[in-house]
């Protein structure tokens, strides 16, 4: 997401050397330099006549958070009349991260969990989700030396999220659907990781995921092939420097509906 709240798409290949592809700019999704925050946005290309995809998620605007959707028109263009946002509520203002993971139960309900981390290190987790409302939330504390954080795993019973930590550190954090939230946190890499602003994780392999992460100090940014995570035994590979200038403020996650075509994280 753009400074002047434009949505930028594009693909990273990790093939050698790394390729990019840059997709289609959609113009002043949001306005000027509010958007602060973005979860995983869906792109649902099952939408009514006369359109092409339907963009939609969560996104905090200044201090609110709010539910995010618009459509394309048939040649991938942005139909700007179908710009929409809704009120999710107030309070955002000193949150640093935001994600949204999704499950489907076996009797084919969808279970959606909403996390923030708050600056004070305190990590929230809102449950029973519709798209104009969240409720059952719950909390847990010792997450201000939290950096940058990434959705890795979800299952029917857990999500788990990795994370850098300001001192360079790099950790899961599983967090068990059952209640009361008590997260499991446990060492990947114990430095070096320091350097990275923002996480961005894609599903490499069944088990593996592809590592994105981004130094917006210097606007750059490595792509790793990380295994399925198992503490410090986890095998990380490096893929290299990837061939593009990272100077958005914010980076997201995109991908299709799970109703359309289950496919999840599976990274721990």
């Amino acid at each position: 997401m753009t400074a002047g709240g434009d949505h930028r798409g594009f693909t990273i290949t990790a093939t050698k050397p790394i390729a990019v592809t840059e997709h289609r700019r959609h113009a002043d999704i949001y306005p000027d330099g509010l958007a602060r925050l973005s979860g995983y946005m869906v792109v649902d290309p099952n939408v009514q006549q006369g359109y092409g995809e339907r963009v939609y998620g969560w996104v905090v605007l200044g201090s609110t958070m709010y539910g995010s959707s618009y459509f394309t028109d048939g040649d991938g263009k942005l139909a700007p009349d179908t710009v929409e946002r809704w009120l999710v509520g107030g309070g955002w203002g000193n949150f640093v991260a935001f994600e949204t993971s999704t499950w489907i139960r076996p009797d084919h309900t969808v279970r959606t969990n909403q996390y923030g981390l708050r600056s004070d290190g305190v990590l929230f987790r809102w449950s029973d989700i519709d798209l104009r409302g969240w409720t059952v939330k719950a909390s847990y504390p010792g997450f201000s030396a939290v950096k940058a954080m990434a959705l890795i795993s979800q299952t029917a019973t857990y999500d788990t999220f990795l994370a850098t930590t300001k001192g360079g550190a790099l950790y899961t954090i599983r967090i068990p659907i059952s209640s009361p939230m008590k997260p499991v946190v446990k060492a990947v890499r114990r430095s070096t990781w320091q350097a990275f602003d923002s996480l961005v994780i894609e599903q490499c392999g069944p088990t593996g995921t592809l590592l994105l992460g981004i130094d917006k100090d210097t606007r750059t940014a490595y792509l790793y092939s990380v295994g399925h995570a198992k503490g410090t035994a986890t095998v990380i590979q490096g893929l290299g420097k990837v061939p593009t200038t990272f100077d958005d403020p914010i980076y997201f996650r995109r991908g299709g509906e799970l109703d359309d075509a289950p496919v999840y994280l599976f990274g721990e």
